[in-house]
């Protein structure tokens, strides 16, 4: 369905979802981070500290959208919400890097973190459904921003694999290298999609112009302000 063909009342469930959906990830994260960087600092663990800024981020990507979806019309703060979610990803990416390079030349070795491990396994169950439920309200409201926000919820999704697995390796076999190498992951990727956001790529995944809409010529991708102004 073309964005232009939704009802205005549809359009607005589908802002307060997108609003909803930001609220409770920002909730959601805001625990995570604190748990995570609090089991990070204890452990000395670079990749749940990692874990922990990007759940930080992650809140700041659901601030950028409940701030986008407050506004009377969200369109026109699309292609800035999405820079500023791009920005939010490199400014991860650093920090980690950093920290990983700093551990693996001999900064200090990772202790094994029961509490790390918990909390991954939880983030493995809670991160999809909320990347779904975005998925579904992005698609069908042409949506970038939230888009690229159920994006960086699904590279926490990734994340927390990635972490769990370090923190594994390193509990079971004394593999403290592990720890700095799963933080140089969560910065690669990190990267990846900050520059997706940055040239508003997210654009690809959001909700094509209808089949039915044939009047309005072929489709062509979705029709949202973003793609519209992807380039610039």
């Amino acid at each position: 369905m073309s964005t232009s063909a939704l009802a205005p009342d549809r359009r607005a469930v589908l802002s307060r979802r997108s609003l909803w959906l930001a609220y409770a990830t920002a909730g959601y994260n805001l625990l995570e981070g604190l748990v995570a960087i609090a089991a990070g600092a204890a452990a000395s663990s670079t990749a749940l500290i990692g874990f922990g800024l990007d759940s930080f981020v992650e809140v700041s990507s659901a601030a950028v959208l409940i701030w986008q979806f407050r506004s009377r019309v969200p369109e026109d703060r699309e292609r800035l919400a999405l820079r500023l979610i791009g920005l939010s990803f490199f400014a991860l990416a650093a920090w980690v890097s950093f920290d990983a390079v700093r551990s693996l030349l001999g900064g200090g070795e990772a202790d094994a973190s029961p509490v790390g491990i918990g909390l991954a396994v939880a983030s493995l169950i809670v991160m999809p459904l909320l990347v779904a439920a975005k998925r579904r309200t992005g698609r069908e409201l042409g949506s970038a921003t939230v888009m690229a926000d159920s994006t960086q919820t699904l590279l926490c999704t990734y994340l927390s694999a990635v972490l769990l697995v370090g923190l594994l390796l390193n509990a079971l076999w004394g593999w403290s290298w592990a720890d700095p190498i799963a933080g140089l992951v969560i910065a690669g990727v990190a990267v990846r999609e900050g520059v997706q956001a940055w040239r508003g790529e997210h654009c690809d995944d959001c909700v094509p112009v209808a089949v039915a809409d044939i009047t309005a010529g072929p489709a062509s991708g979705c029709s949202d302000n973003c793609c519209t102004n992807r380039k610039a």
